[in-house]
């Protein structure tokens, strides 16, 4: 296959990135998308991560302190949406970013914005079993458990993520289309790692430490 026709392949398998960051984060009691991790906050990273991954674009549902969220991802190469009905739930701002997905998109990578150990190998290798396989759903595996993101054909579901309520995200589409499920095991516990509480903030705290000494290190002569 040519230049031209690999070109026109990837866009017929245009992929979003749904980025979820609209919660309250009522188990940490402050807004755990704000915390600083080595000089960036959490929801930064996030979106650095699927920056340097192999998306076509990124949707960042914001709701909760939606503006203090959105001055810490000023000049990003992103879209906002705003969830003014962040309180119903999860499955409010899964909508909201839904619906303002490119139409020419064939699928949505939804992804939790409190999932610091994610990396953008993980989410290049979902890519491309997504773009190798005809299962409509995509979704990752460490030792044994499911994890983010979760890659959603949108022609197949599109409409079904549409429907759903309350504080429910797309683990419910997944458990009644098994049948149209591949699991990707991964070696990075990052796809099932989150910050609910505060010793977990801590601990990706450590994280971050750990990788700007390497990068010290490297830097050395």
């Amino acid at each position: 296959m040519d230049k031209i026709g690999r070109s026109i392949k990837r866009q017929a398998m245009k992929i979003t990135a749904l980025l979820l960051a609209a919660g309250q984060s009522k188990r940490l009691g402050v807004n755990k998308l704000l915390l600083d991790m080595g000089g960036e906050a959490l929801v930064e990273r996030m979106v650095n991560v699927l920056l340097q991954s192999r998306v076509d674009e990124i949707l960042v549902v914001v709701g909760f302190e939606a503006e203090l969220v959105q001055q810490r991802l000023q000049g990003k190469p992103i879209r906002l949406v705003v969830n003014r009905h962040y309180q119903e739930g999860m499955a409010s701002s899964l909508r909201e970013g839904v619906r303002h997905v490119d139409p020419s998109a064939r699928a949505v990578l939804i992804a939790l914005a409190d999932h610091p150990w994610l990396t953008s190998d993980t989410v290049d290798r979902l890519i491309d079993t997504h773009r190798k396989t005809s299962k409509g759903i995509i979704c990752p595996t460490y030792q044994g458990m499911r994890g983010h993101p979760v890659i959603f054909d949108m022609e197949r579901y599109g409409e079904t993520l549409l429907s759903l309520r309350g504080d429910t995200g797309g683990r419910s589409v997944i458990d009644a289309y098994e049948n149209d499920l591949l699991e990707v095991p991964v070696d990075s516990p990052g796809v099932i790692r989150d910050i609910d509480r505060w010793e977990d903030y801590e601990i990706a705290k450590e994280m971050t430490a750990e990788e700007a000494g390497r990068g010290d290190e490297e830097g050395k002569c």
